[in-house]
C-alpha cells in the first residue's frame, strides 16, 4: 500500500504537561482508522498536526506532494452568514452539482431537510454539523479526517455517514482518520484503532471491540496491577463477547486467552433479581402515559407532535427511545417527569415514584458553580448504596473517572464530559427510582462511557435513554421504542436496526416531512410547474424517477470506468481498431448519461416546490 501521510518523532507540550512524546505513525491507501483516548490526552492535538493545521514542538508531518487532505473541524467554522447552499457548494450553479451523483447522494443522506436558502447561524446545532459534513465530503480528498463527526448526529445520520464512509472508496485507496466516542460506528468503518494515551500512540487491528480484546489481552499479559480500570475493560468485553460475538471476527490475537479472561464475570444484569429489588421500591405501578396527545409549540391548530398515544413504564424496566430530530424525545421526557402537561390524556404516577431527569445542556450545574466536585456530592448526601455495596460520595466520584486531585476542582473549571458525569452522579446520589437521560454520551469518552455503563448495569430502577448512539442503548436498555415524526410511538423488537428500516421505508415512500433532499429546483428558487405547484401524484412519480435514475447513473458510471479501463489497456498494446470501437460505445454511454441527468434536474424541480 502507497504512503501517504506521516508523522515522525511528534512532540508536543502544553506548560508542564508533555501530551505527545516522541511518537511516530502513519497513514496508508486503504486505511481506515479510529482513534481513541480520555479527553484531554490529546487525540484531536494529532489529528491537527497530521492535517498540518498545527506544528509539533518537535519533529515533522511528512505528506506525499500529490495528497489532498480534507479536515473536519470539533468546533464551528462555517460562516454564519452564507446561505446553506453558498456554504456547501459555494458559486457552483445548480446543474454543476446536481449533474454528480456522488454529490446528489450527499446532498440527500446530510442537508435533505435543511433549508437551502437559510443562513447558517440559524440552524441548529446538529444542522449546521451536517451542512460542514457535506461541504468537506463532496471535495475529492484523498484523506479524510474527522474530529467527532458524530456530535449532533441522530441514529439515521450516523447510519449513512457509515455507510458513505465504507462505500467512497475501493478498499485499497484512499484514507480516514476519525476521533469519535461512538463505539458502534469505530466498530462499523474502522479496520485500525490508535489508542492515545499518557503521551503516546498504541495500535490495534479492527475496530472498538477487536481493540477492547486486544488491550484487555495487553494488561493480561503485562500483568497489569490497575485492578479498577481492568475490571471494567474484562466486564466490557464479557458483554461483547455474549451480546454480539460476530464483533469479535477482526482481532488476529488468540481468542482462548480472551475466553479464559472472562470465564468469571458474571452477567452485565441479573434481570430477575433487579424486577425483584425495583418492584420492592416502587410497587406495581410507575410511569403511565394514557392516550396523550400534544400540539406542537406555537403550531398551527391540528399540528400534533403526539396523536393519542400510550406508553407504560413497568418496575425495572430499561427503555431506550430513538427517533428524528425534533420528533419529541426530549419532550417526551419532559412529559413523563411531569415537567409539561398533554393537550389531552394523563400521566398516571405511582405514589413511591421519585424521577431524575439528565438534561442536554446540563445547566442544573450552573446554580454550584462555585462549588468543588467532592462538595457538590457531599452536599447531596456522604453515601448511598448501588447493587447492594456501600459507596462514599467520594468513592463513587472516583468510579466515575474523578481522580482525587480532581474532585477539588471547581465545577465551573469542568469540561463538558465533565460536567455531564458530575450531574449524573449528583441524580444518582438522589437515589431516584425513574432515571432519564437524555444524549448522556455527548463529550464522554469511551472509558468515561465504559464506566457510566458499569454504574447502570448496577443501578435497580427504571431507566429510560434517549441516546443516538447505538453501542449505548444496545449494551444498557432491554428494549427500543421509536418516534419517526408522524406523532406516533412505536415498539422496536428489532432494534435500532429495525428503526433504520422504518425510516428507509419512509423517506422511499415520501410518507415523512423532510424525507427529501435538496435538489437543483430548490437550490436554485426555479418556477413552479403550474400555477398551484405539482399535485402530490407529481411528486410521487418525481420521486419514483428520482430513485430509479440514480439507479441507471450509478450502473453507467460503473461502465463508465470499465470502458476507460479497457481503453488504457488497448492503447498500451496499440490496437487502434479496438481503441476505435471501445470510444464509440463510451460516446454512446456518455449521450445516455447526459440524457439522465436532464431527466434527473426535471424531477427535481418537480419536488423543489
Amino acid at each position: 500500500m502507497a504512503h501517504l501521510l506521516g508523522g515522525e518523532n511528534l512532540s508536543v507540550t502544553y506548560g508542564t504537561r508533555t501530551v505527545l512524546d516522541g511518537v511516530t505513525l502513519g497513514l496508508e491507501d486503504g486505511d481506515r482508522i479510529g482513534m481513541v483516548g480520555r479527553n484531554g490526552d490529546g487525540k484531536s492535538t494529532l489529528m491537527r498536526l497530521l492535517a498540518l493545521r498545527s506544528t509539533p514542538d518537535s519533529g515533522r508531518v511528512t505528506k506525499r506532494n500529490d495528497v489532498t487532505v480534507g479536515y473536519l473541524d470539533q468546533s464551528d467554522v462555517l460562516d454564519g452568514d452564507l446561505t446553506v447552499g453558498a456554504a456547501i457548494v459555494g458559486d457552483q450553479a445548480d446543474h454543476e452539482w446536481a449533474a454528480n451523483p456522488k454529490i446528489r447522494e450527499i446532498m440527500g443522506g446530510l442537508v435533505g431537510d435543511v433549508d437551502w436558502h437559510a443562513n447558517v447561524h440559524s440552524l441548529s446545532g446538529g444542522q449546521k454539523r451536517r451542512v460542514a459534513l457535506a461541504k468537506l465530503l463532496i471535495g475529492d480528498h484523498d484523506v479524510i479526517m474527522l474530529d467527532e463527526p458524530t456530535n449532533h448526529l441522530d441514529v439515521e445520520g450516523v447510519a449513512w455517514l457509515a455507510r458513505h464512509l465504507k462505500s467512497r472508496w475501493r478498499a485499497n485507496q484512499g484514507a480516514f482518520l476519525v476521533v469519535t466516542h461512538d463505539r458502534w460506528f469505530l466498530d462499523e468503518v474502522c479496520n485500525y484503532t490508535w489508542e492515545v494515551h499518557d503521551a503516546m500512540v498504541d495500535m490495534f487491528d479492527g475496530g472498538y471491540a477487536a481493540y477492547v480484546l486486544a488491550r484487555a489481552e495487553r494488561d493480561r499479559m503485562a500483568a497489569v496491577v490497575e485492578n479498577k480500570r481492568q475490571q471494567l475493560v474484562k466486564k466490557e468485553l464479557a458483554w461483547l463477547r455474549r451480546g454480539a460475538p460476530a464483533r469479535t471476527s477482526k482481532p488476529k490475537f488468540r481468542i482462548e486467552a480472551a475466553n479464559e479472561l472472562i470465564s468469571d464475570v458474571p452477567e452485565p444484569r441479573d434481570s430477575v433479581a433487579l424486577s425483584k429489588m425495583a418492584t420492592a421500591r416502587l410497587g406495581k405501578d410507575v410511569l403511565d402515559l394514557e392516550n396523550i396527545t400534544l400540539d406542537f409549540e406555537g403550531g398551527e391548530s391540528g399540528q400534533k407532535l403526539f396523536n393519542n398515544i400510550t406508553l407504560r413504564l413497568a418496575p425495572g424496566e430499561r427503555l431506550g427511545l430513538v427517533g428524528v430530530n425534533g420528533a419529541g424525545k426530549s419532550t417526551l421526557l419532559r412529559l413523563l417527569n411531569g415537567d409539561i402537561q398533554p393537550t389531552s390524556g394523563r400521566l398516571k404516577r405511582g405514589k413511591t415514584v421519585v424521577t431524575a431527569v439528565l438534561t442536554q445542556d446540563v445547566k442544573e450545574l450552573d446554580e454550584v458553580s462555585d462549588l468543588r466536585v467532592i462538595e457538590v456530592i457531599e452536599r447531596e448526601k456522604r453515601s448511598f448504596s448501588v447493587g447492594g455495596k456501600e459507596f462514599t460520595a467520594g468513592q463513587l466520584v472516583e468510579q466515575l473517572g474523578f481522580t482525587k486531585e480532581k474532585q477539588w476542582t471547581p465545577v465551573s473549571d469542568l469540561s463538558g464530559g465533565e460536567r455531564r458525569r458530575l450531574q449524573l452522579l449528583r441524580l444518582l446520589v438522589g437515589e431516584p427510582n425513574v432515571l432519564m437521560l437524555d444524549e448522556p454520551t455527548n463529550d464522554l469518552d469511551t472509558d468515561t462511557l465504559a464506566a457510566v455503563e458499569d454504574v447502570l448495569d448496577g443501578w435497580p430502577g427504571t431507566l429510560v435513554v434517549v441516546s443516538h448512539d447505538r453501542y449505548l442503548l444496545e449494551r444498557v436498555t432491554d428494549h427500543q421504542m421509536a418516534l419517526l415524526g408522524d406523532g406516533k410511538l412505536r415498539g422496536l423488537p428489532g432494534g435500532v436496526d429495525q428503526y433504520l428500516e422504518l425510516r428507509e421505508a419512509a423517506l422511499a415512500s415520501g410518507s415523512l416531512a423532510g424525507s427529501t433532499a435538496p435538489t437543483a429546483g430548490s437550490a436554485g428558487g426555479s418556477a413552479p410547474t403550474s400555477a398551484d405547484g405539482p399535485s402530490e401524484a407529481e411528486k410521487r412519480e418525481a420521486r419514483k424517477d428520482l430513485n430509479r435514475i440514480d439507479r441507471q447513473l450509478g450502473k453507467l458510471a460503473q461502465q463508465e470506468e470499465k470502458l476507460h479501463a479497457q481503453m488504457a489497456a488497448k492503447s498500451e498494446s496499440g490496437n487502434f481498431d479496438a481503441l476505435g470501437e471501445l470510444n464509440a460505445k463510451l460516446q454512446e454511454l456518455l449521450e445516455e448519461k447526459e440524457g439522465l441527468e436532464l431527466e434527473w434536474l426535471e424531477a427535481a424541480e418537480v419536488l423543489g416546490e
